[in-house]
């Protein structure tokens, strides 16, 4: 079973496919949400096999933006194992 854990937000990095799906009007709303009920879904993301301390995104990327907008400095969410096609 997976265990949820606080990532650093500034160590998780987005593929650069993922980028060019980000609705801003999305991460406003996740964004506000979390303003009056906190995190209620975790993110997920894989160790990076490159740079120590660092993760790369799964899943949840509007949800790692309105963390980042909301200025805060971890993020909950799962490691997975994530086998590259």
């Amino acid at each position: 079973m997976m265990e949820r854990q606080a990532l650093p937000v500034a160590a998780i990095r987005v593929p650069v496919k993922r980028v060019r799906t980000l609705d801003h009007a999305k991460v406003e709303a996740i964004a506000e949400d979390w303003m009056e009920r906190g995190q209620q879904t975790p993110i997920r993301c894989r160790v990076d096999p490159k740079e120590t301390g660092r993760f790369i995104l799964v899943e949840g990327y509007h949800r790692l933006e309105a963390a980042r907008a909301l200025g805060e400095e971890t993020i909950l969410g799962y490691l997975v194992n994530a086998r590259l096609h």
